[in-house]
């Protein structure tokens, strides 16, 4: 009967989760060389190649694309049944910023879970200032916000790609003023696109100001055009920027702060960096002009 090694299916979750031999050696704590010999032995057990690797690329094989989910599960129940022999629980406090909350949380929580599921998870969704402030009081452990918000250093998550977006029936007539969504409190609007704006001589006013959720709600009905995380911009809308004339907006990043270093966190915080690495997508389309 074929067993397997907790250890081992650990290794091959991580560089199936970074794509990365060098990121998974970081969170285990170890070399490279040990987690190839972790991931040899795992794929001479079951008897199929799970990772092809290149000198310029690691991936998923088609078996390993089968086993991955099989995988998580076989790994937290190994977790669930250490953690059974133990009454002691971590807690895990997490901020996120409201605007950058996004489809990457469940499966962000999901992976905490079934890395430690003892772990007791807290989340707070906030402004930036909100949340910066409560990790340097030491109420949170880790927060995820946009670069452009705290100029401290901190673990890169992923670009933050922004257009200009509208609904695909939004008709804007030449000589009025663009009607513009504003982030509440003051955001990529007047920090950024506002500028941008105003130095290519584009006339706008502002006239919807609004959580994320509802500038999403507001492009959608085709009230305004707004710039817009294209990772969280909603299906039925569309980026109008070439269309309409509007200046290219900058991409920011997608900041981890953290303060805490044990060995299990890291493996936490790795896990979170592969949550949101994993979920990318542009969005594009056409747009009607009167």
């Amino acid at each position: 009967m074929t067993t397997l090694e907790a250890e081992s299916v650990r290794a091959f979750l991580l560089v199936a989760d970074h794509r990365s031999f060098t990121r998974a050696a970081e969170a285990l704590g170890t070399t490279q060389a040990a987690v190839s010999v972790k991931l040899k032995r795992l794929e001479a057990r079951i008897g199929h190649k799970l990772i092809e690797r290149t000198p310029r690329l690691v991936r998923l094989s088609a078996q390993g694309e089968l086993f991955l989910p099989a995988a998580r599960d076989f790994l937290a129940a190994h977790e669930r049944a250490l953690a059974s022999l133990s009454a002691a629980r971590r807690h895990f406090r997490l901020g996120i910023a409201s605007h950058v909350m996004g489809p990457e949380v469940p499966t962000l929580l999901a992976r905490l879970r079934s890395l430690d599921p003892a772990l007791t998870i807290e989340v707070l969704l906030d402004t930036s200032r909100a949340l910066l402030e409560s990790f340097e009081h030491g109420r949170l452990d880790v927060i995820i916000i946009r670069s452009d918000e705290d100029r401290r250093a901190g673990e890169i998550l992923g670009p933050e790609h922004f257009g200009w977006f509208a609904s695909p029936d939004f008709v804007h007539r030449p000589g009025e003023p663009l009607p513009m969504a504003g982030l509440s409190p003051c955001g990529m609007i007047c920090n950024l696109a506002s500028p941008l704006l105003t130095r290519a001589g584009i006339l706008w006013a502002e006239v919807f100001i609004g959580d994320t959720a509802a500038i999403a709600a507001a492009l959608s009905a085709g009230l305004v055009v707004a710039p817009f995380p294209r990772r969280l911009a909603p299906v039925d809308v569309v980026d109008v920027g070439d269309a309409l004339g509007l200046p290219p907006l900058p991409s920011l990043s997608l900041v981890l702060h953290s303060s805490l270093s044990d060995p299990r966190t890291k493996e936490t915080l790795r896990a979170i960096t592969a949550a949101f690495r994993e979920h990318r997508r542009p969005s594009t389309g056409p747009i009607r002009a009167v």
